[in-house]
């Protein structure tokens, strides 16, 4: 994989131009998902991780694949299966000798996590064990083996596929794991047109090893740095403050959105407005984002319930964005 000609990326314009390129050689595999798209490269520009569920067979892996051939990095993928150890992830110290004599010396040897992007496939099939290992890395960028910690390549981006609970061998994520996704996206069936495209095509054979790197490591690096600069103005925080605390208050919701949900919510506009083209968030960025980027992090029903894996989280976060005064 080549990438495509250089250009400055901390100009808004230009990073929303490769931003779109990015998104258009991603849809050459992926039909008839545009939003899904966009916010896939939302969430990588944000330096957050993506949480793909829905059921086996809509697409799921082929977008992530799609994502990192995007970008010319180091991509793993890792086949998460109920006996997977905490060591298949994150790697192992192998002892050595130099001498038959001599105290051995242990060399670590790096595990999948090792990536710039990394695909979790079927996350959820893991062991709570395994979770908590891949939760390091997410939160962290770092593992610990030994007592010692081990740097992850920057960036590091987890693009996670879950099938839903009530399917056979699955174990529902850890809250606090949840939390580390900044997005929770489902793909859903396509329409009957692009179906057919796709059994025509059969894009993930045919389009998916053909696909072009738009973006090297230091311009995806330079991005995510525009990203941050990118301003929000005291009205949109306190609009963005506003959708937070009526998520605690809601009669409906038996745990509210954290902090880190508010910081996930902040950085997602910041990146859909640099995508737009845009150095500064207009409310639209919050509002076209506030479902995918909460509803996973909230909880249900009544006090102490854990964050919803169903659509009636969706439905009353977006309630709560409809009822709030959008700022002029």
């Amino acid at each position: 994989m080549e990438v495509i000609e250089e250009e400055r990326t901390g100009d808004p314009h230009r990073a929303s131009r490769l931003a779109m390129r990015m998104v258009e050689e991603i849809e050459r595999a992926v039909h008839g998902k545009p939003e899904i798209v966009r916010k896939a490269v939302v969430c990588l520009f944000a330096e957050g991780h993506l949480l793909l569920e829905d059921v086996p067979g809509v697409g799921k892996t082929t977008l992530a694949h799609a994502l990192a051939r995007s970008v010319a990095a180091e991509f793993r993928r890792i086949q998460f299966t109920s006996d997977l150890l905490p060591a298949d992830l994150t790697g192992f110290s192998i002892p050595q000798r130099t001498h038959p004599e001599a105290m051995p010396t242990f060399h670590f040897q790096p595990g999948p996590l090792f990536g710039n992007i990394v695909l979790a496939d079927e996350v959820n099939r893991a062991s709570p064990r395994t979770q908590s290992a891949l939760l390091e890395a997410m939160s962290e960028k770092t593992v610990s083996i030994d007592g010692v910690s081990h740097a992850l390549p920057c960036p590091f981006f987890v693009i996670a596929t879950q099938n839903p609970l009530e399917h056979h061998g699955t174990h529902p994520l850890p809250e606090s794991q949840l939390d580390r996704f900044l997005m929770r996206l489902s793909l859903g069936y396509p329409d009957r047109e692009h179906e057919a495209r796709v059994l025509a095509e059969d894009p993930s054979i045919h389009v998916l090893p053909r696909l072009e790197a738009v973006l090297d490591l230091a311009q995806l690096l330079s991005i995510q740095a525009t990203v941050r600069k990118v301003k929000l103005e005291e009205s949109l925080l306190a609009y963005l403050l506003d959708l937070i605390e009526a998520t605690r208050i809601h009669d409906g919701l038996a745990v509210g959105a954290s902090t880190r949900a508010a910081l996930s919510l902040r950085r997602a506009a910041q990146a859909h407005a640099l995508l737009e083209g845009r150095d500064y968030c207009i409310p639209e960025d919050i509002r076209d984002l506030a479902i995918d980027v909460l509803a996973h992090r909230v909880g249900v029903g009544t006090r102490g319930g854990r964050p919803s894996e169903s659509d009636e989280a969706r439905w009353i976060i977006g309630e709560i964005v409809d009822r709030l005064r959008v700022p002029l």
